[in-house]
């Protein structure tokens, strides 16, 4: 069998067999936590998610995780039922429920709650929304940082914004699913997406980026989520004199790139080993290297 990896994989803890988990204002053990199979999220995939990391107890980049989450539930009318400082309550209650501080990863689910019949129209969710935040002790595995990620670039693509938009974090990722899918059948950890007109675009989880001649590349950011870690990457390269540039570019450039490597909240920045069985530069990395100390530094400045 092919050794896979992911860009999520963690190193097992014991502590997650008793998590609690928050479920509609009620924080229960994970064997407890259930929705119906009449919710919107399970029955439809109607929803929104974020994930956010927890260091030294204080949740990484919160307003640039709420501005998103708020924004994606505004443009699928979605009504969160609580603004930013209740989301900040629900989130404090189930940490300290959880007796967590560090090394946690979050993903906090919102649905447009239970529906009165089975069917698609938004009108018949009548209960309200249903919040759910899952919380892991989850520290990403060490080997990634030297192994790095193997990507295969795939046949399905990041839609056009008036499909369905990627810069939605919505429950439905069943095109990034598709895209993991296929990647895994060509022997690759995950899925190096293009975009509609064929251009490198992101993978089927994380933000992409590659380096060429010191200058660090990432797409548009027209056809991908538009990460919160990675905008700090590009922030980071700008205020550090790093070479940065969103903009189209094809496979035949990410091919010859003497580096690249994926961002995103839960591995903050992950090398890249090959794309398509072609070994990505000389495995030195000090651009990606620099920027990892300076993301590092960048966490600790903000979590103090």
């Amino acid at each position: 069998m092919t050794d896979h990896t992911t860009t999520h994989a963690a190193d097992e803890d014991a502590r997650n067999r008793d998590i609690k988990i928050y479920v509609n204002g009620d924080i229960v053990h994970r064997d407890e936590a259930k929705v119906s199979v009449y919710d919107a999220g399970f029955m439809l995939g109607d929803g929104i998610w974020e994930g956010m990391r927890l260091y030294n107890g204080t949740w990484a980049f919160f307003d640039e995780h709420m501005d998103r989450f708020f924004n994606s539930c505004k443009a699928i009318s979605l009504d969160v039922g609580m603004d930013k400082a209740g989301i900040a309550e629900a989130l404090r209650r189930t940490a300290e429920a959880n007796d967590m501080h560090e090394d946690v990863h979050c993903r906090l689910m919102l649905t447009r709650g239970i529906k009165d019949k089975p069917f698609q129209h938004p009108s018949l969710s009548t209960t309200g929304p249903t919040l759910v935040i899952i919380m892991e002790h989850s520290k990403p595995v060490d080997r990634l940082q030297s192994k790095g990620i193997r990507l295969a670039s795939v046949p399905q693509v990041r839609g056009l914004p008036h499909s369905q938009d990627p810069k939605l974090n919505s429950h439905s990722k069943l095109n990034c699913i598709i895209a993991c899918l296929q990647a895994e059948e060509a022997g690759a950890d995950e899925a190096l997406m293009l975009d509609p007109h064929g251009f490198v675009n992101t993978t089927n989880a994380c933000n992409f980026f590659i380096v060429r001649r010191g200058e660090v590349w990432t797409s548009t950011g027209d056809y991908c989520m538009n990460g919160v870690t990675r905008q700090k990457v590009i922030d980071l390269c700008h205020e550090n004199g790093i070479p940065m540039r969103e903009k189209n570019f094809a496979l035949y450039e990410a091919y010859g790139a003497d580096e690249a490597f994926l961002t995103g909240t839960f591995g903050a920045q992950t090398p890249v080993a090959e794309i398509d069985g072609k070994t990505i530069g000389s495995g030195e990395r000090p651009v990606t290297k620099r920027i990892q100390a300076l993301y590092k530094e960048l966490i600790k400045q903000h979590t103090a």
